[in-house]
């Protein structure tokens, strides 16, 4: 299988530009030129040129954590894809479930995000997940389900090669609760089971699948060696360099 392992920090709404040249100075001190993954740091709009100066001529991506669909527009406060794409982003995070709760995110602006961001050369990393009423109640693949279907309707097979699916369950963000090895494990097979269904099983084969959901430096590893999962998209734990670095370590 061709599938690539990526780590993906998300940095959500954490340093200035300043503290960003500083914590990525110890980050690509510590991550450049590793093979066994691809490196991602998702940062703040306001930090990417920063981001971009520190990691320049290095293994270590930077990424947006959002994108509008529009290509220009009266749209206060947004960010175009051809912006990132100029500014030298390569990765970004779209319908994350902090956006999905605080800023009206849905399935739809998902898809239209997700083709915007392809559309203009950014590989986009698209988080789904289950609420834990969604869990109780025994819903969580069609959940899941419904989730991928819309944010990939009208995306080409061929576009899909520049997509990751980060299945973060919205219980495990930010709470120090993290889905078990195995029920990370069953969703993220069931995720590759859909793709291989709506694509073929070449797509699906080839498709990096996260976890997402308090990963960290301790159990990272037990995670990362599960048949499905093929990297992280971390939250708290890329704030610090150490533990982000024994993360992208336990890719074997």
């Amino acid at each position: 299988m061709a599938r690539k392992y990526i780590i993906a920090g998300n940095w959500k709404m954490n340093k200035t530009p300043a503290e960003t040249k500083a914590l990525l100075s110890e980050m690509v001190a510590k991550n450049n030129g590793k093979t066994a993954c691809e490196v991602v740091l998702c940062v703040p709009a306001i930090d990417i040129p920063a981001a971009i100066e520190v990691t320049a001529g290095t293994t270590v991506k930077v990424g947006a954590q959002n994108v509008h669909f529009k290509d220009s527009g009266a749209y206060t406060g947004e960010i175009s894809a051809q912006m990132l794409r100029e500014s030298g982003v390569e990765y970004v995070i779209i319908g994350h479930s902090e956006r999905r709760q605080y800023f009206g995110e849905t399935d739809e602006t998902v898809n239209l995000r997700t083709a915007q961001a392809l559309a203009n050369g950014l590989k986009a990393i698209v988080c789904v997940g289950e609420t834990l009423a969604e869990r109780k109640d025994d819903i969580t693949f069609e959940v899941i389900g419904i989730q991928i279907k819309r944010a990939f309707k009208g995306i080409s097979a061929e576009a899909m090669a520049n997509v990751v699916i980060a299945y973060e369950p919205v219980w495990a963000i930010g709470t120090g609760e993290t889905a078990t090895n195995e029920q990370a494990e069953e969703v993220c097979m069931f995720i590759r089971g859909l793709i291989a269904e709506l694509y073929g099983t070449d797509v699906a084969n080839d498709i990096t699948v996260q976890y997402g959901g308090s990963m960290n430096a301790k159990n990272a590893a037990d995670l990362l060696a599960m048949d499905n999962i093929d990297g992280g998209l971390i939250g708290g734990a890329s704030l610090k360099s150490e533990d982000f670095t024994v993360i992208v370590d336990s890719v074997k």
